[in-house]
């Protein structure tokens, strides 16, 4: 009843703007559209015509934004701040670590390869991590490539020996250490699935579980002595050159967390040495 009395109201005020005799005049005002169509053949009195616009209630516009969400998003740059650990589980009794002749680290026990937790620092740098859609944005598939950085202090003064690879201990008292460590990089392939648990809210809940595989590009052991000074040397130590990992993160709001923990032992012989990181992570 009401748009019939504010058309009629319209059709009267408005007929001035109709003196000209036009084929055809239109006039819109707010939602409503209307139409004077005059037929110059006759002298029949002209049609008028009064079209109204379908109003968006905001259901509308929420399902409309929800339709264009990307299928594909891709973060660039995204980049790592954490912690390098390990889980020690070598058997030191074993001949393969105090075999004079053939053993990899002859005398050796657990606190040799003690770390200084604050300073074993990892740092990753992903080229990209693209997400894509699976299940209404819900369900998604995660993966990305990048490097990986693990640097793994020691708090005492062990030295990596090369051809063949073993491990020495130097007391303090014949060369005293003020940094020693093993450095470990690794190009990195994560995949992982991720379940978005609010696609429309950008500061939501959301988690990722999956596995990453590393190929080893570079290890090195860098230390700072009072007898020898700085030195760096690079070497291959045994380390496996390929590194699985269980991998995960989570996101709480603003706030990124990381974590991967490897499937298998980081060398190849002697050491058993399980590798994990943990930290947060910075993209957009």
């Amino acid at each position: 009843m009401n748009k019939l009395a504010l058309a009629l109201l319209v059709f009267i005020t408005t007929q001035s703007a109709f003196a000209q005799e036009s084929a055809s005049d239109t006039i819109v005002v707010g939602g409503m559209t209307i139409i004077r169509k005059k037929d110059d053949s006759t002298n029949a009195r002209p049609e008028v015509k009064i079209k109204w616009k379908a109003e968006k209630n905001n259901d509308d516009e929420t399902s409309e934004k929800s339709s264009k969400k990307k299928n594909i998003s891709t973060n660039w740059w995204v980049l790592d701040l954490g912690f390098s650990q390990f889980t020690d589980r070598t058997d030191y009794a074993s001949s393969a670590i105090q075999n004079p002749l053939t053993g990899f680290a002859p005398g050796a026990t657990k606190e040799w390869l003690k770390l200084r937790n604050g300073k074993s620092i990892n740092v990753n740098l992903w080229l990209f991590m693209r997400k894509q859609n699976l299940i209404n944005h819900v369900v998604n598939l995660k993966y990305g490539f990048g490097l990986e950085m693990n640097n793994y202090r020691f708090s005492s003064s062990v030295i990596f020996q090369t051809n063949p690879t073993k491990l020495t201990y130097i007391p303090a008292t014949v060369n005293s250490f003020s940094k020693n460590k093993l450095a470990a990089d690794y190009l990195t392939i994560p995949l992982m699935l991720n379940f978005n648990l609010s696609p429309n809210d950008k500061r939501g809940v959301a988690f990722s579980a999956g596995i990453s595989a590393g190929y080893l590009v570079n290890s090195r052991q860098k230390t700072k002595s009072s007898v020898y000074g700085k030195q760096k040397v690079h070497d291959s130590y045994d380390l496996e050159p390929w590194k699985i990992s269980y991998v995960g993160e989570l996101k709480l709001g603003g706030i990124r967390l990381y974590g991967s923990l490897a499937k298998n032992n980081m060398f190849s012989r002697g050491l058993d040495l399980l590798p994990y990181t943990v930290g947060f992570r910075f993209s957009n």
